[in-house]
């Protein structure tokens, strides 16, 4: 399949879009065990959080406060009887480090407010459509499930929905593309027929006024 073919007619594979690394294996199950190993991980957090009713807070300040108990215990008795210290790195975060998290941060933040600014002054019609849907999707689904069975959820698709298309990528893309086609049509006839007479009854209530 060529790469007008392809959605979005990209030339990278899935595994170069998303980065190329460790992560990326973990999501397309190049290394199974490390992704069976968070699956596991996190549906056992999971099924505590809902068997327990810990919240999140709770359950954080309970594991650190049995960890900072087990590493003071651990610290006094080593320097009592001769023994040595927990095996512990140095905890130091660099600025280098913090430098790269802020502008990390930052770009984001920027692009954020950017498409934020766009759709204030009704520049971008597309992205507003775009943005209502996707904030309309979020809320749905909000109100439908809690915010742990929604990550765990999430975590799930992230984990099994690249490694499908990759496997499935030639049958997905040709039915995306047709899919997005019409999308697109439905995109221009509600453009002539709402924005399009919004925009001129804008531009006639300027001129009367």
């Amino acid at each position: 399949m060529s790469s007008s073919d392809r959605l979005f007619n990209r030339h990278r594979t899935v595994h170069q879009i998303l980065g190329g690394g460790l992560v990326a294996d973990v999501m397309l199950w190049r290394r199974k065990n490390l992704t069976v190993g968070i699956l596991v991980v996190t549906l056992a957090a999971w099924m505590v959080f809902e068997i327990s009713g810990y919240t999140l807070l709770s359950l954080v300040s309970s594991v650190f406060l049995l960890l900072f108990t087990i590493l003071f215990l651990w610290a006094k008795s080593a320097a009592i009887l001769n023994r040595p210290a927990p095996p512990l790195p140095h905890l130091y975060l660099s600025e280098e480090t913090a430098n790269e998290a802020a502008t990390f941060i930052r770009n984001h933040i920027n692009t954020v407010l950017s498409v934020f600014e766009d759709i204030a002054h009704g520049r971008d019609s597309g992205m507003y459509i775009k943005v209502a849907l996707s904030l309309l999707l979020i809320s749905v689904i909000g109100s439908l499930t809690d915010f742990f069975t929604l990550g765990y959820t999430c975590l799930f698709l992230v984990l099994t929905v690249p490694a499908l298309y990759e496997r499935y990528q030639d049958r997905i893309d040709a039915y995306a593309l047709i899919g997005y086609k019409k999308l697109q049509e439905l995109y221009v006839r509600f453009d002539e027929v709402c924005i399009t007479k919004v925009h001129k009854w804008i531009l006639e209530k300027k001129k009367l006024s």
